[in-house]
């Protein structure tokens, strides 16, 4: 009763090989997946790629090295008056962006259901964070160049291409977190405004975030491999 094919239809459809070809030919999507969101999904798998290659080429020059590589601990600890605290200013980059994560995932829940005050609220808050984040990484790439003489050719605390390494990563990192903010200001705009509230399609919330949330889940490998290690 429920099923939009009727027996002489199913009786009509050829079977093996012939079925297959005729399946195959007659455009059958399986799965309906917007065009806009797989066409994301390619280009956060192709950058997937990239960083992954920054990752494995910066754990190749580490452990290839015979200079003593810098101590992370040492090299970003931070002094307010007192004993320096190793690693503070990075934990508290995570803890902004870790949490934008959460942000964002509320206005992607909020544009499914079509509130569109509370989902551009939500995106703006989950921009200003990640201009927060680019904020302390500009702080953090300051100090080191000013104040510790770290150039991407040179090291004054150790191994060369400790410079090198720092500022490909955390500098590719934080361009994408930089585009992200404006994605997200523009978007956040565009549903404040209601341009897609006459379709009634807020897939484009989904779309951004899933950006966003790849952005925080690289950080989450460059914080372990980088910072950590």
């Amino acid at each position: 009763m429920g099923s939009n094919v009727t027996e002489s239809q199913t009786a009509a459809l050829p079977e093996g090989l012939q079925g297959l070809t005729h399946d195959w030919s007659s455009d059958k999507q399986t799965f309906y997946v917007p065009w806009g969101k797989a066409m994301m999904w390619f280009f956060l798998l192709s950058d997937t790629f990239i960083f992954g290659c920054f990752l494995t080429s910066y754990m190749n020059v580490r452990m290839s090295t015979r200079v003593p590589w810098p101590n992370s601990s040492e090299v970003f600890a931070l002094s307010f008056g007192g004993e320096p605290i190793p690693l503070i200013l990075i934990a508290i980059m995570t803890f902004v962006l870790i949490t934008s994560s959460g942000t964002m995932a509320l206005a992607v829940n909020y544009g499914y259901k079509q509130d569109r005050a509370k989902t551009a609220a939500l995106m703006f808050v989950t921009a200003a964070f990640g201009a927060i984040f680019v904020g302390m990484q500009a702080f953090e790439w300051t100090k080191l160049i000013v104040d510790e003489g770290i150039r991407p050719w040179g090291n004054p605390m150790g191994a060369p291409q400790f410079g090198a390494s720092f500022f490909m990563i955390t500098g590719f990192h934080g361009l994408h977190v930089s585009i992200g903010v404006i994605y997200l200001a523009v978007v956040a705009l565009k549903v404040l405004k209601g341009d897609y509230e006459a379709s009634g399609n807020y897939e484009i919330v989904e779309i951004t975030g899933l950006y966003w949330h790849f952005v925080d889940l690289v950080w989450v490998f460059i914080f372990a491999f980088f910072y950590l290690w």
